[in-house]
């Protein structure tokens, strides 16, 4: 892709409003949910697609998941760290990137950014509720009282938080209820 390519395939993705150049092969794509980088290398060779998804800071109890999206779920894309930021990637040789792949790529920027934390969390959770089986497994419990210590967990305060209401408890034990009956025959 030349640099005009890239222009203009980023002004068809998104408006000639927000797309702006900011140097010679650089774009920034500013809008009201988020601001993409483009950047080519100086002998304009590589290709480089950044979006800030969210300060280290906050994902910092989530580098081991981000890590696993990047082997399983990311694609084209990485999750990256720089300047206690974590980054949506995209870097590919200009030569050979097409539009289509280029496009499918932003795309893909924008779905990690979307998502945020939010599947790195539900897979946090997904291997903390396996590790719970597999315990409760050894000790040979049934989910019957695998459910029964967590209801006791949470009706004694080990468990959820100390102003929740009934209802809410309630929510929280169904939620635990439906994620151990869907995996407790895997483990």
């Amino acid at each position: 892709m030349t640099p005009e390519d890239i222009a203009g395939t980023l002004t068809e993705l998104f408006s000639a409003e927000v797309v702006k150049s900011i140097a010679p092969g650089s774009w920034q794509v500013e809008t009201a949910d988020f601001r993409l980088l483009v950047l080519l290398s100086e002998d304009n060779t590589w290709l480089r697609v950044l979006l800030p998804i969210m300060p280290l800071q906050e994902a910092t109890a989530f580098i081991t998941q981000f890590l696993e999206a990047n082997f399983d779920d990311t694609q084209e894309t990485r999750y990256a760290v720089y300047d206690d930021v974590v980054w949506g990637v995209f870097q590919h040789n200009s030569g050979t990137l097409t539009n289509g792949d280029f496009a499918n790529a932003i795309a893909r920027l924008i779905s990690l950014y979307q998502a945020g934390v939010h599947d790195v969390f539900n897979n946090l959770v997904e291997t903390r509720i396996r590790e719970i089986i597999k315990a409760a497994k050894q000790q040979g419990q049934s989910l019957e009282a695998t459910m029964q210590n967590l209801d006791r967990f949470y009706a004694e305060g080990l468990l959820g938080d100390i102003d929740q209401n009934a209802q809410g408890r309630e929510q929280v034990l169904a939620a635990w209820q439906r994620q151990l009956e869907r995996l407790w025959m895997e483990i």
